[in-house]
């Protein structure tokens, strides 16, 4: 038997999601779902490469910032 991928809808702003669209012309993605799934598989490798090499306790501040640059220079955040 088979198991069953199962997914979620999650929301985002309308103009981000039309920023998506554009960044993804004449690129390998099929929509903005299969792209904002590839960066966010992204983010949790590279944070648990990170954790690997030195396991944090806790989120701390300079994770944060560092996501949230990364989200900026994906043009996910403004």
């Amino acid at each position: 038997m088979s198991e069953t991928k199962k997914h979620t809808t999650i929301s985002i702003p309308t103009p981000l999601f039309k920023k998506v669209e554009q960044r993804i012309k004449g690129t390998g993605f099929t929509s903005v779902s299969s792209y904002v799934i590839y960066i966010l598989r992204e983010i949790i490798a590279e944070k648990n490469k990170d954790e690997k090499e030195e396991m944090p306790e806790a989120f701390n501040e300079e994770d944060e910032e560092k996501i949230k640059n990364r989200l900026k220079a994906l043009g996910y955040m403004d």
